[in-house]
This record gives C-alpha cells, structure tokens and sequence, in this order.
C-alpha cells in the first residue's frame, strides 16, 4: 500500500469511482471504395461522438471520485 507519509504511516485514503458502462460496438463499416459514402461518415461521425461521450462520463466519475482533479 502506498503512504503519503511513510515515517507517520498514515495510510492512502482512496475512493472508488463509479461505475461507467462498457462503450456500445463499433457499428461503422470499412468503406466499399476509396471514397466514403455519406452513409458511413455519418456511421463514423456517431461512433466518434459516442465515444466522447463515455470518455467525458469516465472523467467526469474520476472528479466526483477525487481521482482527478478537477
């Protein structure tokens, strides 16, 4: 376990943080030619974007935990 103070032995106090569900499966597809159809930009563009959002919700579980400043 690490100490803050190791000559006072004054344990590390952590918190857990809460828990943040697996991200959802890719659902963009490689692209049929060299050029993307706008139907799988706009597949890419939500999986990117859904993406941001869970990275947003982990930080956001780290602040509240303490785990990260905010």
């Amino acid at each position: 376990m690490a100490y803050l103070n190791a000559g006072a032995g004054a344990a590390r106090e952590g918190k857990q943080t809460a828990a943040v569900a697996d991200a959802a499966a890719v659902t963009s597809v490689v692209a049929a030619g060299a050029t993307p159809t706008k139907a799988e930009y706009d597949a890419l563009r939500a999986d990117v974007l859904a993406l941001r959002t869970k990275v947003n919700s982990l930080l956001a579980a780290m602040r509240t935990s303490g785990q990260l400043a905010s």
